[in-house]
C-alpha cells in the first residue's frame, strides 16, 4: 500500500454525465476493485450535479478520477477539486481542457512541430456547412470526428466529396466543433505514458479495418500486438515524441497518444487521452502488464501520482 496514501478515504469518480458513462461506469469499477484488494478504503462516487455534495458526504480525501468525455476529462472535474482541496490524479485543468480539444491539441502541436495530419475544422456555432464545405481544401479520403468526444464516438471516414456533408453534420451532434483530418494509410499504434516513462507501445489491428466504437469495446473485434511489429528504433523514437508532447501539453500521471506510421515510416500524432479507459479491452493495463506491472500495481501508481495543481 502507497505510505503517502494510507488512512486516506479515496474516492473513486465514475460514470459522471457524457456520453462515455457507461465504459467510465466499468473502469472505475475495475479501478475500486483493485483498490480494496490492496486494503484501501474506496467510495464510488458517480458523478452528476451533486458531487461536491457526495464527495463532503463520503469523507473523500484522494480523488481517483475514471471519468471518460465531457465533464470528468475536460478539467470540469479537475477544476471542482482544486476548489474542494481534494487532491486528484491525472492531469489539472488546462491540460484536461486543451488535451480533450483535438483541434486546440492539433494547432498547439503543429505549431510546435509535432508531425500530424492535415486538417481542418469547423465551428458549427460561427460557421455555417455551407461555407466550410466551398471552402474545404483536403484530399480525400479523410476522417471527421467531434472535436471533443472520446471512444471514437461520432467518428466516420469520407471517401469522396459528396459523403462529406453528411458526416460534418453527424459529427455535429456530438460537438459543434468538428475536425476534419487527412486520412494516413499505415499502422495504428497507442504509448501510454506512466511516472514519466513511456510504456511499451501497442499495435491496435481492427479485424473491421476500422477502428470504431465497436472494434474498441467488444471482445475479440481487434488484436493488440504488445511490442508493435515495428523496429525498436522507431519505437524509442516515437517513445521520446510521446513525452516531449505529454510535457507539451502539460500532462501528468497517465495518459495515452496515438499515431499513425506510414509506409515510409512517418509517424503522425493523432490525440492524447489523459484519463485513458482502464477496463478489461483497454490498452494501458495491457501495456503496463507487457512491463511487468499488473493491474493492482498500475492502479496504485496512479493513485500515487494525485495531488493538487494550483499550488
Amino acid at each position: 500500500m502507497s505510505l503517502s496514501f494510507k488512512n486516506k478515504k479515496i474516492g473513486v469518480l465514475l460514470g459522471g454525465m457524457s456520453r462515455e458513462r457507461e465504459i467510465s461506469l466499468r473502469s472505475g469499477r475495475a479501478i475500486a476493485e483493485a483498490l480494496r484488494k490492496q486494503g484501501y478504503r474506496v467510495a464510488e462516487i458517480d458523478v452528476d450535479p451533486s458531487l461536491p455534495e457526495k464527495l463532503k458526504k463520503e469523507e473523500v480525501e484522494i480523488a481517483f478520477l475514471a471519468l471518460h468525455g465531457r465533464y470528468g476529462e475536460d478539467g470540469a472535474v479537475q477544476g471542482l477539486l482544486e476548489i474542494m482541496k481534494i487532491p486528484y490524479t491525472g492531469s489539472g485543468v488546462l491540460a484536461s481542457a486543451v488535451s480533450m480539444d483535438k483541434v486546440l491539441t492539433k494547432r498547439l502541436l503543429h505549431d510546435r512541430g509535432f508531425l500530424t495530419p492535415a486538417f481542418a475544422h469547423l465551428n458549427a456555432k460561427q460557421e455555417g456547412f455551407e461555407n466550410f464545405l466551398q471552402d474545404f481544401s483536403l484530399s480525400f479520403p479523410v476522417v471527421v470526428k467531434p472535436a471533443n468526444e472520446g471512444s471514437t464516438l461520432g467518428i466516420s471516414i469520407v471517401k469522396e466529396s459528396p459523403e462529406l456533408a453528411k458526416a460534418v453534420k453527424e459529427a455535429a451532434q456530438w460537438d459543434s466543433k468538428v475536425l476534419v483530418e487527412e486520412f494516413i494509410s499505415g499502422r495504428e499504434v497507442t504509448v501510454g505514458v506512466l511516472d514519466g516513462k513511456a510504456l511499451p507501445l501497442i499495435e491496435v489491428a481492427p479485424k473491421s479495418g476500422f477502428y470504431d466504437f465497436h472494434s474498441k469495446y467488444t471482445k475479440g473485434a481487434t488484436d493488440y500486438i504488445v511490442p508493435a511489429r515495428i523496429s525498436a528504433a522507431l519505437s524509442e523514437a516515437i517513445q521520446k515524441t510521446t513525452l516531449e508532447i505529454f510535457y507539451e501539453l502539460g500532462c501528468e500521471g497517465v495518459a495515452r497518444a496515438d499515431y499513425i506510421i506510414d509506409p515510409e515510416e512517418k509517424f503522425f500524432f493523432l490525440e492524447i487521452n489523459t484519463i485513458p479507459g482502464m477496463t478489461e479491452t483497454s490498452l494501458i493495463p495491457k501495456a503496463a502488464a507487457h512491463a511487468g506491472i499488473n493491474f493492482e500495481n498500475l492502479v496504485e501508481k496512479i493513485l500515487d501520482s494525485a495531488r493538487l495543481k494550483f499550488i
